[in-house]
């Protein structure tokens, strides 16, 4: 039998395992790989390899950090059943940065406290080398083996076809695999944190204890990230949010931000650098009514598809809907003119405030909430504008990124099973999408079959200062919304001609993106985007308060947003009041500086003072604040 590794053919016998198909091809993986592939298909180490191209899958890859995660929920697992005999398992699945188990534990109650007890158990397991073997079962038998736990029989009724288990000793759980060999190849792993999480995400349903973990390949990798994720509780934007004035929550509307005045400057910052860069690529801004009437939200479909998620009322006698999304006004401003093929890419830009309805256990501070700010576009256009067009975006989307320090990965996402349109539309669409980012020098996953039923679309995963992954930009090709309100364009034959749309957002949410900027700056904001960029320290009011004033003017009529801390407290208590107020610059003014016209300043975090004079200061205000500098 012949196998392809590494670009090599190798003769090997019949019926050999992927432990000793990596001892021929590759001895010193044999007692590191956690699994192969064999022709894009992952086995288990223990697997007959039946010829053709392998690879070995390793802990520090992607796939193999995945799978020391799934493997040490199982892991986990069992040593719950050995502490808490009678507890029923749900879903416990890997995460992107690690894995957590929904469980029902009855009438107990687990904390925090009790997870050193859990990893004691998960150590000893783990020391025992416990194999994961896998094992096909029909439905029936499935059900048998499972019949105390009535989530998997639930869960096993929905499957189809042959069912896979996987046991390790005295545990057996459903799973796809594949696994790691052993639980010896399980060392570095933490339990994290506790929530409570509804048997399938529905309210309706039992309320299980879901436990968050993770493992990483050696010591120094899970350290780094608990000092990460330490790191992230410091930044938590709820509590910086308070603490630096941001932003406020309240019961009388909850998942509604309120936006104090410092938060709002950060709010009307971003969208005046919004418009600027839109209006120079030629995107003409729209307002829509906030609240529209049934029959707009049935003709787009939002009625029949979303209704649960939208807030309504009667005017009138009429049902109403406050929007959810922008879309359906777009195409009523696109229909209030006849549009020539000449006009097109017609592109509409909107700030629109959208409300959905979020359950109350799901809202996070800015990041989950039931009202925001939507910095959508919908640009409509002829089918041979689709490629140069989505080329445009991106160029856009690296360009604001980029002045955030925001690096980003792009998933395509392909038709789904109820799609609607043309087969041959779809392929062309996902072909122009690929091609687009292939163009435009953009590596992209497919994420198969997560299309919207309209169209492919491409989202932009954002990864910030600690790590973290988060879903803002997107583009959408849409055929569907300008077919439901008649939308056209006249060709250069005279012909109404359908035209396509692309939705696409950068920030997505703007509440939520001030929240990833809170954390992803630790609160300290770049120049141009801090509430207050410069505070002024006077060493003593009586002798400097009057040069302070003067400094504190001419500031102000260059547009700087500046303050001056008269507080009776000695300096080094004010600035360091400046610093954890994360004031991008403070200036001293003292004897010196009033008598030469002289500032002296200090840059957040650091710890030099620089002494230039008032116009130097000036240009180098400007200068942080023009080209969109850190400090």
């Amino acid at each position: 039998m012949k196998i392809v590794y590494s670009g090599k053919e190798f003769d090997v016998q019949e019926s050999i395992n992927g432990f000793e198909a990596a001892k021929l091809v590759d001895p010193e993986k044999k007692n590191k790989a956690l699994a192969f592939r064999q022709d894009g298909k992952l086995f288990d180490m223990n697997h007959v390899v039946n010829g053709g191209e392998i690879s070995f899958v390793m802990p520090e890859d992607p796939d193999g950090f995945e799978m020391l995660n799934h493997s040490c929920s199982h892991l986990m697992a069992q040593a719950l059943i050995h502490l808490y005999p009678g507890c029923l398992f749900g879903f416990g699945p890997a995460i992107e940065e690690g894995f957590y188990y929904d469980v029902d534990f009855g009438d107990r109650t687990i904390t925090e406290k009790d997870f050193p007890a859990i990893e004691a158990e998960m150590k000893k397991l783990s020391k025992e080398a416990i194999p994961y073997k896998r094992k096909e079962v029909s439905q029936e038998e499935a059900c048998e083996i499972f019949k105390a736990n009535h989530y998997k029989v639930e869960h096993i009724k929905e499957l189809e076809g042959t069912i896979s288990l996987y046991e390790q000793g005295d545990f057996v759980d459903l799973c796809r695999g594949a696994h790691v060999p052993n639980t010896s190849y399980l060392k570095h792993f933490k339990l994290l944190s506790v929530a409570g999480a509804y048997w399938r995400g529905d309210s309706k349903n039992k309320m299980l204890t879901r436990i968050y973990a993770t493992c990483y390949p050696t010591k120094e990798a899970l350290e780094e990230h608990l000092h990460i994720l330490e790191l992230r509780k410091q930044n938590d934007h709820r509590k910086l949010g308070k603490e630096l004035g941001l932003f406020m929550l309240s019961d009388y509307a909850p998942g509604m931000p309120f936006f104090l005045p410092k938060g709002q400057i950060v709010m009307n910052e971003l969208t005046s650098y919004w418009r600027k860069l839109h209006a120079r690529e030629n995107y003409k801004e729209i307002t829509t009514p906030t609240m529209m009437s049934r029959s707009l939200w049935e003709t787009s479909g939002h009625w029949d598809h979303y209704k649960d998620n939208m807030y309504t009322t009667k005017v009138d006698e009429t049902d109403y809907a406050i929007k959810p999304m922008n879309c359906p006004g777009a195409m009523l401003v696109y229909k209030n003119d006849i549009h020539s093929y000449r006009e097109l890419p017609l592109r509409l830009s909107e700030m629109g405030h959208v409300h959905r309805h979020e359950a109350s256990g799901a809202l996070n501070g800015l990041f989950r909430v039931r009202a925001f700010t939507q910095d959508d576009a919908h640009i409509l256009l002829r089918r041979d504008q689709i490629e140069s067009e989505v080329k445009n975006i991106m160029r856009i989307f690296d360009e604001v990124y980029n002045v955030f320090g925001l690096s980003y990965r792009i998933v395509l996402s392909t038709r789904p099973d109820d799609f609607i349109g043309e087969v041959s539309f779809w392929d062309e669409s996902e072909k122009i999408l690929a091609q687009a980012c292939k163009d435009s020098g953009h590596e992209y996953q497919i994420n198969p079959g997560d299309g919207a039923f309209y169209g492919p679309k491409l989202d932009f995963k954002l990864r910030d200062s600690m790590g973290r992954t988060w879903q803002c930009g997107t583009i959408q090709l849409d055929v569907n919304l300008p077919h439901r309100f008649g939308c056209f364009y006249i060709d250069e034959n005279g012909e109404h001609v359908e035209p396509v749309m692309l939705h696409r957002a950068g920030y997505g949410s703007l509440e939520r993106f001030i929240g990833i900027l809170i954390e992803n700056y630790g609160g300290a904001f770049p120049t141009w985007l801090a509430p207050v960029q410069v505070r002024l320290l006077p060493v003593n009011d009586a002798a400097h308060g009057e040069y302070a004033k003067k400094v504190y003017e001419d500031l102000r009529n260059e547009g700087f947003r500046v303050e001056i801390d008269e507080a009776t407290e000695k300096l080094g208590y004010r600035l360091r009041a400046a610093q954890v107020e994360k004031v991008p610059y403070t200036v001293v003014l003292g004897n010196n500086e009033a008598e030469s016209g002289s500032v002296t300043y200090r840059i957040y975090g650091q710890k030099d003072q620089i002494t230039v004079s008032l116009e130097e200061f000036k240009k180098l205000l400007h200068n942080a604040i023009d080209q969109k500098l850190r400090f």
